[in-house]
């Protein structure tokens, strides 16, 4: 910040201690104490009224509110520290931005402490980070809160009942309905996801042990069924009206021999020896395709 600005801030200020205080947080803003960060603040921020957006003076100043600030987010990620310190870093992070859009809407006239007013958009900054990033599966935020409301009526009940509170308890206490608690549990399991690769002990699989995979996944048979109807059925759209008739009699009203022979007036044994003719077509022309 150049000169003319910090006199300018410092001689605002009421007191020589402020004045003092003002100047050191020209130079070191970080340095400030929490305290201390809000009693100069207003300075700062009328300061910030009167300079034009864009200028080097303007975000110096805004700057300066930023660092001062900055333990204030700390103490604001810390409501979050159960989520271990990895994430910290982030949390703290994503706080900052709260911080900055609080800094960059405030207005001295709403006669409102700066920290009563940031902290809803610090807070709400780090749980929409929560939000859009840390479930495994998207849901909609409608779920997602409610996932949160479940888990402190399930640990309420559950500390008041001494076992798992069942479906009903939980509707009653949480004014849902049942099918409601149920969805709502359904989509709780896409928080956490884990890897098919990993072994039956939760660690990832070295050769020897069994994969998660191997316990929840089956051979689903029906794939080869899709790409035989797709190979089989520019064959079947060549075939002449007669005999793809005699086709859908046969395989998808599914039809006894008899029942298609009265359909087209013909014997049993013709429709026998159609059908055999059709089916060795059909197999010929998929072998050549394939």
């Amino acid at each position: 910040m150049n000169t003319e600005t910090a006199h300018q801030l410092a001689s605002d200020a009421a007191s020589r201690p402020q004045r003092r205080l003002i100047e050191r947080a020209c130079v070191d803003p970080g340095s400030i104490a929490p305290r201390d960060a809000r009693d100069v603040g207003k300075y700062f921020f009328e300061r910030l009224s009167r300079l034009e957006e864009g200028t080097r003076e303007h975000q110096y100043v805004r700057n300066a509110l930023i660092e001062m600030n900055l333990s204030f987010v700390k103490y604001a990620a810390s409501r979050f520290r159960h989520r271990g310190q990895e994430e910290m870093e982030d949390i703290i992070q994503v706080g900052t931005i709260g911080l900055i859009k609080a800094i960059d809407r405030f207005e001295l006239s709403r006669e409102v402490e700066f920290t009563s007013f940031a902290l809803p958009y610090i807070t709400g900054e780090i749980k929409r980070f929560f939000r859009d990033t840390t479930w495994a599966v998207h849901v909609p935020r409608r779920l997602q809160e409610a996932r949160v409301e479940l888990s402190k009526a399930t640990d309420e009940l559950q500390s008041r009942l001494g076992r798992q509170p069942t479906t009903d308890e939980l509707s009653e206490l949480m004014q849902l309905e049942p099918a409601e608690i149920a969805e709502v549990q359904k989509a709780a399991n896409g928080y956490n996801a884990a890897s098919l690769d990993a072994s039956l002990t939760g660690q990832e699989a070295d050769g020897e042990d069994g994969r998660l995979a191997d316990v929840i996944g089956v051979e689903e048979d029906t794939y080869e069924l899709i790409e035989n109807y797709r190979s089989l059925a520019p064959l079947v759209a060549r075939l002449d009206e007669r005999d793809r008739r005699i086709i859908h009699l046969r395989f998808v009203e599914e039809r006894t021999q008899q029942e298609i022979a009265d359909a087209l007036d013909i014997s049993q044994m013709h429709v026998s020896r159609l059908l055999s003719r059709l089916l060795t077509k059909l197999r010929t022309g998929l072998l050549t395709t394939a």
